[in-house]
């Protein structure tokens, strides 16, 4: 509220004869407890005025009330100055600024974000970390672009290492020419089997060798499964034609299967980025820290970083034999991408479990003298945890994101069902309404909680028409645009609307509507879409107790009023919507 900072100035210089920045003026919405609707905190201005905070906070709002219109009356509690604010000034920022058509809408700021997310291995299907990776790095990528940054969405696909010749050694050892048509498998999936089984098999291998003497650890380097995915991976790097085109087979039934997922999840990408191509990125950037004195060689040939000064460890960027390790295939990938797009700012979203390793790769950069390093960001995030038990994979190891999504879009459809208001809805109406409410309900429950907190994930939970979730604000949409056909609405906003008297449901529903543009930069400054999420909620509930209160809005008679509360619900469902479209939910018209 600038016109209350701006006022407050010129209170203390009229008071007290002193100039003061404006920074030491802090404005707040006053506690529900109190009376009024905003606080002047007046602990900073007491060194200007050298009386005690009661005494200081008394004078100032007698000014405020004397000289600025909007100012009614005020209220002192110790060192906070609760005024409340005339409706005529919320009725004129309601009708001329939040109903306005440039409301909410940020003007671009000139700079470019790139954010990395997904990254996922061409070894296996998409699972419930992945679900929240890719989640996160959606929302934070459309919070970014509503903040006015010009935004790139790029995934960089771990489609190489011994990890993806696991599952083609597998194949072509049992697959029988198996293919996603003849299995009708998904082809995330059928790779994702050959994985396991793998796995099931090198295990069978360690535990003989075992029972011949061998030690575990000798047992698992010795085992001849392992030796032979050695050996394709060597095969590959060499260039060898059978093996890449086996690679290129498998490699394609995983995109096709990705792509279905990622549909279905509603993430999308500007650019991908495959370690097949960037692996043996870094090396030149090792030359270079080489000649800077960044980086120093071992007797043996081996190339490290010394980072205990920073209170890390000793780093090794390349081994002895010339050949890149992971950290050295980053730096050159981080290069790539700043050549390809020159951002200011790029987010790696990322687990928590590589933490240090991105503490490493950026304080390289750092000492590398890379401009843009400074602009790096990991957007670290927790587990997600399942009740045990619940939505187990066909593996019984993770939970896999189709069979995830599958379970949501069946759980909104036995639940929607129960409430018995659909049925005049088409069959693919009821379709397109179970997966809306199946995935509002997955992406609100994993968006509401901080990226850095771990969570427990309850699907039942998470589809609760009335509780703090997706459905409830989805419901609360569907309910507004039902009132709104009702009454044949129309925006319009005419002179005697500027009069109306405010209910305090009404002027708490204006209050918390003028915040969404705060609340989106807030949440793209933080890389936090739980700002977002939670305040959509407060949004929602607000409304229907405003909704409960006021009397019924279709048969108001006073067509000022009528249409003054109309124009809130109206505000209100188009808040919902783009909102929760940041956050990647669609929400009904009706449901």
């Amino acid at each position: 509220m600038n016109f209350i900072i701006t006022e407050t100035l010129n209170a203390i210089k009229q008071i007290y004869n002193e100039e003061v920045a404006e920074s030491v003026i802090n404005v707040q919405e006053t506690r529900k407890e109190f009376e009024g609707q905003l606080t002047i905190v007046v602990f900073p201005i007491v060194r200007f005025s050298k009386k005690s905070p009661e005494e200081t906070a008394s004078a100032i709002g007698q000014y405020l009330v004397d000289h600025v219109a909007e100012v009614t009356a005020f209220n002192v509690v110790k060192g906070f100055l609760n005024l409340s604010i005339a409706d005529s000034y919320w009725l004129n920022l309601f009708n001329n600024e939040l109903l306005s058509a440039d409301f909410a809408k940020i003007k671009p700021n000139g700079k470019k974000v790139m954010v990395e997310y997904s990254s996922p291995n061409t070894n296996k299907p998409l699972h419930l970390g992945h679900v929240r990776n890719n989640l996160l790095g959606y929302s934070v990528s459309e919070l970014l672009k509503a903040d006015g940054y010009e935004v790139y969405k790029v995934n960089l696909v771990n489609d190489r290492g011994i990890h993806i010749c696991k599952s083609m050694l597998a194949w072509q050892k049992w697959g029988n020419a198996e293919t996603p048509e003849s299995s009708g498998l998904k082809g995330d999936h059928l790779v994702g089997k050959y994985y396991v089984i793998f796995d099931k098999e090198y295990k069978k291998q360690i535990e003989a060798l075992m029972a011949e003497g061998k030690t575990e650890d000798e047992a698992k380097k010795g085992a001849a499964l392992i030796k032979e995915a050695q050996q394709m991976l060597l095969a590959w790097e060499a260039g060898d034609e059978a093996v890449i085109a086996l690679w290129k087979m498998m490699n394609g039934w995983v995109y096709d299967g990705f792509a279905v997922s990622y549909k279905n999840l509603g993430v999308d990408f500007d650019q991908y980025y495959y370690e097949s191509n960037t692996y043996l990125l870094g090396k030149d950037i090792v030359d270079e820290g080489l000649a800077k004195g960044v980086f120093f060689k071992k007797e043996d040939g081996s190339v490290w970083i010394d980072l205990t000064a920073e209170g890390l460890d000793q780093k090794l960027v390349l081994r002895a034999d010339g050949t890149s390790v992971y950290i050295t295939q980053d730096l050159g990938t981080a290069q790539m991408k700043y050549d390809d797009f020159h951002m200011d700012q790029s987010i790696y979203v990322v687990g928590n479990e590589q933490d240090y390793h991105f503490k490493v790769l950026f304080l390289i950069l750092e000492k590398l003298g890379k401009s843009w390093a400074n602009g790096l960001h990991h957007l670290s995030y927790g587990m997600v945890d399942l009740p045990s038990g619940k939505m187990k994979s066909r593996e019984g190891t993770v939970v896999d994101a189709d069979d995830l999504v599958a379970e949501m879009i069946e759980t909104a459809k036995q639940k929607t069902e129960a409430l018995g208001k659909i049925n005049d809805f088409s069959e693919t109406e009821k379709e397109e309404l179970y997966y809306n409410i199946g995935l509002g309900a997955l992406k609100y429950f994993l968006l509401k909680v901080e990226p850095k907190k771990r969570l427990l994930f309850d699907p039942a939970e998470s589809i609760d028409f009335q509780g703090h979730t997706g459905p409830f604000i989805q419901y609360t949409h569907a309910r507004i645009k039902s009132l709104l056909n009702k009454a044949n609405y129309q925006l319009t906003v005419g002179a005697d609307q500027f009069s109306v008297g405010l209910l305090p449901t009404e002027l708490e529903m204006i209050m918390l509507l003028s915040k969404y543009p705060e609340e989106i930069a807030a949440a793209a400054k933080a890389y936090s879409p739980a700002f977002l999420a939670n305040y959509l909620y407060e949004v929602a509930k607000l409304f229907n107790k405003f909704y409960h209160e006021v009397p019924p809005i279709v048969k108001e008679e006073n067509v000022a009023l009528k249409q003054h509360r109309l124009n809130i619900c109206k505000l209100t469902a188009d808040i919902l919507k783009t909102g929760t479209a940041i956050l990647g939910i669609n929400v009904p018209e009706r449901m």
